[in-house]
């Protein structure tokens, strides 16, 4: 078996056991339980949604000022889902806590720029079991992603709604969340190792994508954005391995959008590298490099976390640097 199907193997067995500590497909709030074409609807003020109008300005701009993300910013960040340890250190203790943990972490990986902070929700779990719709996965309830966008409001943070859509579509489940990505805050990170087709189930079998599939998801992303007038938006990919992404040049650049291609490979610091350098050989040149390392996988299996400085010293220079 080769080294990444270990390392990804392991990780997806340690994943789907977190995923049991999370509710299944079953969202308890109104909006939750919508099916994914209603969910491109927005729906009237409640006393629990955000306090302020997504498109009240008519040139918002980042958290931190500016519509444009690079090359002035570096972004890093933890992500995570509220109780469950195995998704990531964002998910465990005191959530304020966690971003001041971020901002003053953050401060060794900027590279001379100026630090902005991620929260990156799984806002879709992926699970080993159907669930009631067969699709092998739940959503976040809307009480959870409210928390979490206030916290990145606060804390002048991007909050990125992570998703691991098992059966379903990435760009239904995008669509599902259009009131959430109506705020200048708020982007997406596809995890298509979690996208299986029919028949199969996650876990079993590693899931991919196409640059078709992620392009869908980058041409609504674009409209929605001009539409409201927003500052430029993150459309994420993680990937562990080539074969996760087929045809990627397939993505096209599209307005507003700003691609990121973060490497998610577990283990030593050579074979985190080695496999950093294979997926981004396949990158096209207006998808920006992101790369990502494991508190516990990476130690466990590679004996140490890389360092600042030898992160920042891959080529391309990673602009977003995510710990789980």
């Amino acid at each position: 078996m080769p080294s990444y199907r270990r390392a990804a193997a392991s990780a997806a067995a340690l994943l789907l056991t977190a995923c049991g500590s999370v509710p299944p497909a079953a969202p308890t709030s109104p909006t939750s339980s919508a099916s994914p074409s209603q969910g491109s609807a927005t729906p009237s003020a409640s006393p629990t949604e955000p306090s302020s109008s997504p498109s009240a300005s008519p040139a918002v701009e980042l958290p931190r000022g500016g519509r444009e993300l690079f090359p002035h910013y570096r972004l890093f960040g933890y992500s995570g889902y509220p109780g469950a340890p195995g998704q990531g250190r964002l998910g465990t203790g005191d959530l304020d806590g966690r971003m001041r943990e971020i901002e003053q972490r953050g401060k060794a990986w900027t590279g001379g720029r100026e630090l902005l902070p991620v929260m990156e929700l799984i806002a879709v779990t992926v699970h080993g079991s159907p669930g009631r719709d067969g699709m092998y996965r739940s959503r976040a309830p809307e009480s959870v992603i409210k928390r979490w966008h206030d916290a990145a409001t606060k804390h002048k943070a991007l909050l990125l709604l992570n998703i691991q859509p098992g059966r379903a579509d990435f760009i239904d489940e995008v669509r599902y969340f259009e009131k959430w990505l109506k705020y200048p805050n708020v982007g997406v990170a596809l995890d298509p190792e979690w996208a299986v087709g029919k028949g199969q189930v996650p876990g079993r079998v590693f899931g991919s994508t196409s640059g078709k599939e992620l392009d869908d998801v980058a041409r609504y992303l674009s409209e929605l954005t001009i539409a409201h007038n927003l500052p430029e938006k993150v459309l994420l990919f993680h990937q562990l391995h080539v074969s996760i992404v087929a045809k990627p040049k397939q993505l096209k650049p599209h307005p507003q959008v700003v691609y990121i291609n973060a490497v998610d490979g577990i283990g030593s610091p050579g074979a985190k590298i080695a496999t950093f350098r294979g997926v981004m050989r396949t990158r096209p040149s207006y998808v920006h490099a992101g790369f990502k390392l494991f508190y516990s996988e990476d130690v466990k299996t590679g004996k140490r976390l890389m360092t600042a400085t030898e992160v920042l010293r891959l080529k391309p220079q990673p602009e977003y640097i995510l710990f789980e």
